[in-house]
């Protein structure tokens, strides 16, 4: 089924009905003159690649949103309970919701964090929540919780810039939310947990894939961009170096940068990126960092499977968004079922992202399965295992001026303060290739911009 052929885009096509041919597409490539760019290391090189998009957007109902909405947010609530509770008390685990040994054999576990307050009790302050449309169930499926550095929120907010430039008649006659308050929503959010000082967004630097967000939503929230360099602790509180040789106390910052890479002194010593000594004022209180160090444990593909009992634990309450159909190669009858299913499930390594480390059993030969049997039986607590989901294909426009439907999941995006405000709009990301299931921009994805209506009069 395509997506894009329901009612909510006959509006759409009826405004690009109205636009001259020959205008549609000189604008086209006026907008890809002006491509969103993303750097992606690749066999020990950087380079430079642009971010292809497709003009037609994904559209989203008002009643849908508000759908989604309350999802995420019971879900976001979640794991951040989850969150605070596997670096406290621990209660999840005592009362055997989830087995301790699973979550302790996990490498994005950091017990040396345990019992460290967060301010306003917030580890989850930015999340992108990656769902797909099933075409053949009931609805809306969450494929993956980014809880660390979910990256991709400049990249359909600065299409939506550019479109609203070239295509003004969309915009005067559909009703489409407003998205560009997310920037100062940021900034907000790093008041409401400022310790005392100055807010700052701290990148790994130009040659990170999502540097070009980095600075622009520096830009767009007026807030300091910096590296690592530019930030030393004294006394257990961060700074910034300032002209001079002055200093400007920071209270809150966003950081880009994985856990490992954050504090050469704590973590990874041949980390150049980091902030050293870092995580000393973390633990005194003197900085709030977004998001948390050790969130990896509530985005692992492993604890993803527990989600819907977090919720009925913590919440009382039953999920509103379903799971993809997930079997756990850690339990033995999942196990099982796993190696005798191989050939129609998709399997994927805990350890990986990006798309990496995503094989499709029907894909491999025969050689190939029995190898990839061997490791699960070898490893079980690395992989996990879900059924094959039949997306809603979407339209995409070609090179050649045609529409062909391309497999798409969207990313919806949250910011966490004094309430859980999810940004109306989403980074839809395509497959290029219109067999493939991977949409991912570092494995050759596009992406679309996502409408969201407002709510008709």
């Amino acid at each position: 089924m395509i997506e894009s052929h329901s009612p909510l885009y006959d509006a759409f096509k009826s405004v690009l009905n109205t636009i001259d041919t020959q205008r549609v597409q000189e604008l086209l490539a006026y907008m890809n003159t002006e491509a969103i760019n993303f750097n992606l290391f690749k066999n020990n090189a950087f380079i430079e690649r642009k971010f292809p998009f497709d003009i037609i957007p994904r559209i989203v109902s008002h009643q849908e949103f508000m759908y989604l909405e309350k999802g995420i947010q019971q879900r976001i609530y979640a794991l951040n309970l989850f969150l605070e509770d596997i670096y406290g008390a621990q209660k999840i685990l005592k009362d055997g919701i989830i087995p301790s040994e699973f979550v302790f054999a996990s490498k994005a576990y950091l017990p040396a964090f345990a019992n460290t307050p967060v301010s306003k009790n917030i580890r989850v302050h930015i999340s992108g929540i990656d769902l797909v449309k099933n075409s053949v169930g009931d609805g809306w499926v969450v494929l993956e919780d980014n809880l660390r550095v979910p990256s991709g929120v400049s990249y359909p907010l600065s299409l939506r810039i550019l479109t609203r430039k070239v295509f003004p008649e969309f915009f005067e006659k559909l009703p489409i939310q407003s998205v560009h308050d997310y920037p100062k929503r940021l900034e907000a959010a790093m008041d409401y947990v400022n310790t005392g000082g100055i807010n700052v967004i701290l990148t790994p630097g130009r040659y990170n894939s999502a540097f070009y967000e980095h600075s622009y939503l520096a830009k767009q929230s007026g807030t300091v961009l910096a590296t690592g360099d530019d930030l030393f602790v004294e006394k257990d509180k961060v700074y910034l170096k300032t002209y001079l040789g002055k200093k400007a106390r920071v209270g809150a910052i966003y950081r880009r940068l994985d856990d490992d890479a954050l504090d050469p002194v704590e973590f990874n010593a041949d980390s150049l990126i980091g902030v050293p000594n870092i995580t000393q004022a973390y633990r005194a209180g003197n900085i709030a960092l977004m998001n948390s160090i050790g969130n990896g444990i509530a985005d692992d593909k492993g604890i993803y499977y527990f989600v819907p009992a977090m919720i009925r634990y913590y919440m009382n309450e039953e999920p509103i968004l379903q799971n993809a159909p997930t079997y756990l190669a850690f339990f033995e009858k999942d196990r099982n079922h796993i190696l005798q299913n191989l050939r129609t499930l998709v399997i994927k390594d805990v350890a990986e992202a990006g798309g990496y480390g995503v094989v499709f059993g029907s894909k491999l030969s025969k050689n190939e399965r029995e190898a990839l049997k061997d490791a699960i039986i070898k490893e079980p607590r690395r992989f996990i295992a879900q059924e094959v989901i039949e997306f809603y294909d979407i339209e995409c426009l070609t090179n050649e001026g045609t529409l062909s439907p391309r497999k798409a999941d969207l990313r919806m995006f949250s910011i966490f303060s004094d309430d859980i405000f999810i940004w109306p709009c989403g980074l839809t990301r395509y497959a290029m290739d219109p067999s493939s299931y991977i949409v991912n921009s570092s494995q050759g994805g596009g992406f679309k911009d996502t409408w969201v209506l407002k709510e008709s009069k």
